[in-house]
């Protein structure tokens, strides 16, 4: 066990935080409620951010790359020392469990808001944390270890998996976040296995050391939130429930765990406690634990640092984690309400994130036109990001935490569900209705969940496509929006609908993409009211109320609908109680010759190409990978849609793409 010698109490005056986004405007907003001056620092993107703005000062770190900036150590040392910081809080990802980053803050006089060196380090290998915890009397899952210079021995590897029995999993063992980890069912899949996640291990965290570990099926992901002070004392602050993930990483989490009772509660926070005594711990900590159906737990992890999902926590305790976090970085001890905590009510925290769930999490960039999430009571949000923010590809593309408090957990669930439901995003494809569809999925509700429920309910199927009824609404609400824009605009006779004419002569039209469906809408205005056909079906029942730019109040079958619209450019955005819409207007003149070579590869996002699978004139099955990118710190195939031969290859290892460039052309094969 580390020991240490409680320092003298001091009281930390300015605040250099080293992140940036949701996580960094959060520190800031407790630090100035302690009276605490703060410092940010930024990359070039995030000139204009948000937590530039709250900020006291801030330091611009020159370059655009996590290399070049969050990750450079020796530039934000030297920035806190030039603003006169004397603290520096390092929030998650990036340096937070850095042991390098925290000597060096050490070394320079700065107090770093985090635990003492030694227990980073004992963490930082998860094979070295296993085999402490072990001794500590954790529980904790048969494994072996193949490290970053040992060679990928065929034979060697597949007995060290038959050792450990099927399924296993392929762990980083430097590093998280779902990066480098592989399930294993069988001896045929293994070694692949194991060689591709020391490359992803190596690329994301620059050391390729794996570990084998005993695959628990149909786990509960659960986790402890302990607080260690520098008076000796850890406490543990109950348990969170994070099994809703998709890649190993977490979207949904809530507090308490709906699957455990006083007494399991008991003997997880009690192992907890004692994984952080083991370490010396002091402040913040998570001790992640993975849950068989049988009320069985054992032991993943430690998190050294604040956790994504802290606030469910916070919203249960009262506490600011945060705040705690600083008062016990300053030498004080533990106030009565950590050690003697209480939980009140339920909280459910949902990660936003600008990704496509349906094609299998694309990540996204671009610039995002609106951001509204309504203020509703018990509904908290954690956000970086406003009308107008650009997400680009540097970083991770998580927009907001949106985390609702309730007396009960349906109060809580309900009320996430709600907001989210209700927000307005444009400009990128988001998880949203994902979230959504999952707060109102029954087996959610009944609390019936584990790691394998994105598996079970694969987000296509939860999220559907929006039905004909829907399409025909908000497809002629975009239309009527136009035509009231149009009017609005024009410099004569604004009060005349447009295509008004004495004599009936054709109706208007507009032409729309949604996805891969184009919806055609026909709509004439008249003294006698509102026709219109969307698709060639007259829409019945129908009657303008009101037609502006941004709200279009229409009756259809006797059912008044209310959509909001919002037109960027040839995108429009609906949302209504129906739901959320994207919708694409057709140019009445396309650009002659546009558009890719039938069998074009697109990269679907701006990366750098890992892995050239293919070669010029190979043959290849529908569903091949082609091409591996890394975009926003994870691996994204690109495979083939058809089966045919590679008749072009545009890409090198190493090359940065652009969205929407061509990686790859496919001959197909003629069927006969």
């Amino acid at each position: 066990m580390t020991t240490q010698t409680s320092p003298a109490r001091h009281r930390i005056r300015k605040l250099l935080v080293a992140n940036r986004g949701e996580i960094a405007e959060r520190i800031i907003r407790s630090a100035r409620a302690l009276d605490i001056a703060t410092v940010a620092v930024h990359s070039e993107p995030d000139a204009d951010a948000l937590f530039v703005e709250a900020a006291d000062e801030a330091v611009l770190l020159p370059g655009a790359a996590s290399a070049d900036t969050y990750l450079r150590a020796d530039r934000i040392v030297d920035a806190a020392l030039a603003t006169g910081a004397d603290a520096i809080h390092p929030g998650y990802g990036f340096l937070s469990e850095n042991a390098e980053f925290a000597r060096r803050c050490d070394e320079a006089g700065l107090v770093f808001i985090g635990p003492p060196v030694e227990a980073i380090e004992a963490m930082g290998s998860k094979i070295a944390a296993k085999e402490l915890m072990a001794k500590a009397g954790v529980p904790v899952l048969p494994g072996a270890t193949i490290d970053d210079a040992d060679e990928v021995d065929t034979a060697a590897v597949t007995a060290m998996a038959e050792d450990i029995g099927y399924p296993l999993l392929v762990k980083a063992a430097f590093g998280g976040g779902g990066r480098g980890m592989r399930i294993v069912r069988d001896a045929t899949e293994v070694v692949d296995a194991v060689v591709g996640a020391r490359r992803e291990a190596a690329s994301a965290f620059g050391n390729g050391t794996v570990f084998l570990e005993r695959f628990v099926e149909n786990p509960r992901h659960v986790e402890v939130q302990i607080f260690g002070d520098t008076h000796g004392r850890v406490v543990h602050l109950f348990e969170r429930e994070c099994s809703i993930q998709r890649r190993y990483q977490k979207i949904i989490e809530e507090a308490p765990s709906p699957a455990v009772d006083e007494a399991l509660r008991a003997r997880l926070g009690e192992a907890a406690v004692a994984a952080g005594a083991a370490i010396g711990y002091t402040g913040a900590g998570t001790v992640e634990f993975v849950m068989a159906p049988t009320g069985e737990f054992f032991f993943l992890e430690v998190n050294t640092r604040l956790q994504v999902e802290h606030p469910v926590t916070e919203e249960i305790t009262g506490l600011d984690l945060v705040a705690l976090q600083i008062q016990v970085a300053e030498g004080e001890p533990l106030p009565a309400e950590a050690l003697n905590p209480t939980i009140s009510g339920h909280a459910v925290e949902a990660r936003l994130y600008a990704e496509d769930p349906v094609a299998d999490y694309l990540p996204g960039s671009g610039t995002l036109h609106r951001f509204r999430i309504p203020d509703l009571p018990g509904v908290r949000v954690d956000t970086g990001v406003r009308d107008g923010s650009v997400v680009g590809t540097n970083y991770d593309p998580m927009l907001a935490k949106v985390i609702a408090h309730g007396r009960t957990r349906t109060d809580a669930v309900r009320r996430l569900a709600r907001a989210l439901a209700d927000a307005r995003i444009h400009g990128l494809v988001t998880n949203r209705d994902l979230l959504v569809a999952i707060l109102r999925e029954p087996e959610f509700v009944a609390g019936a969940t584990d790691t394998g429920y994105l598996t079970r309910h694969p987000p296509a199927t939860l999220v559907g496509t929006p039905g004909k009824d829907v399409i025909a609404v908000h497809a002629l609400a975009a239309a009527l929006a136009s035509q009231a824009a149009r009017r609005a605009g024009a410099p004569v006779q604004r009060a005349v609908p447009s295509g008004w004419r004495n004599v009936v002569s054709s109706p208007q039209r507009a032409e729309y993409r949604i996805g891969e469906t184009e919806v055609d809408v026909a709509y004439r205005i008249t003294r006698n009211g509102l026709a219109a056909e969307v698709d060639g079906t007259p829409v019945s029942g129908l009657a303008l109320l009101e037609a502006r730019p941004d709200l279009v109040d229409l009756r259809v079958d006797g059912v008044r609908r209310r959509v909001h619209v919002h037109a960027v450019n040839d995108a429009v955005y609906c949302d209504s109680v129906l739901g959320g819409t994207t919708l694409t207007e057709r140019p009445r003149l396309p650009e002659p010759g546009s558009g890719a070579a039938p069998g074009s590869l697109l990269a679907p996002m701006p990366g750098t190409v890992v892995r050239v699978v293919a070669e010029p004139g190979q043959r290849v099955e529908a569903g091949a990978v082609i091409v591996v990118f890394e975009a926003m710190k994870m691996e994204h195939s690109v495979r083939a849609p058809v089966t045919g031969t590679v008749s072009e290859l545009s890409v090198h290892l190493g090359q940065t793409v652009e969205a929407g460039e061509i990686v790859a052309v496919i001959a197909e094969e003629e069927t006969r």
